[in-house]
């Protein structure tokens, strides 16, 4: 696996993206908010995280890292897409899943090869059942899979916490889809668990 997609460079997506490119993968990083999207491509970081800018430039120097708001030419070649949008909370305290299921559409809409959609932002248990719904509502003849792989990152310790992390929890009902998130993880050599899709979730 060379090419992966990240949707969301928010605190979660950024890391995650930068700290992926830096162990070899290919990342489009991609986000509606077109100034963002042009600091980062010139290498200015949005958010301040120790060390976070420096990786950002090396790896946009070496051509594995880039950023767009097309979400069509993001996930054009990636082997994985890593859903890392924003749950925010609403009034009663649920979360709000409107940017998950926009990201959903719009993957339904574009995808055009078989890919692994890994979900990283903070959502209720269920959330993948109905993502892998509404991709296959709109693209059916595709062959993907939705995984559940949680993210433990602490503020000011998130690229010690990607590359260090005590644990990798990948949850999926399917085991190709399950061999495939653990590769991906592979080059960081970290203890992964393996649990379905709910209890991953859940553990978050």
């Amino acid at each position: 696996m060379k090419d992966l997609a990240v949707i969301g460079t928010g605190y979660v997506g950024l890391v995650t993206g930068v700290c992926l490119s830096h162990v070899g993968y290919h990342v489009t990083c991609i986000d509606l908010d077109g100034e963002k999207i042009n600091k980062l491509n010139t290498g200015k970081c949005p958010i301040y995280e120790p060390g976070l800018e420096e990786l950002l430039n090396i790896n946009l120097e070496r051509g594995r890292l880039h950023f767009t708001t097309e979400l069509s030419e993001g996930i054009q070649n990636a082997e994985a897409i890593f859903i890392a949008v924003g749950t925010p909370s609403n009034l009663d305290g649920s979360a709000d899943l409107t940017y998950i299921h926009g990201a959903a559409l719009e993957i339904g809409e574009a995808i055009k090869q078989e890919a692994l959609i890994v979900m990283k932002s903070t959502v209720p248990v269920g959330t993948c059942d109905r993502v892998k719904e509404i991709i296959n509502s709109l693209n059916p003849s595709r062959n993907f899979h939705v995984i559940s792989n949680p993210e433990f990152l602490r503020e000011g310790l998130a690229v010690h916490d990607m590359f260090f992390a005590d644990r990798i929890v990948i949850g999926s009902d399917h085991e190709k889809a399950s061999k495939l998130a653990e590769a991906i993880y592979a080059p960081l050599s970290l203890p992964t668990f393996h649990t379905d899709v709910r209890t991953a979730e859940l553990i978050k």
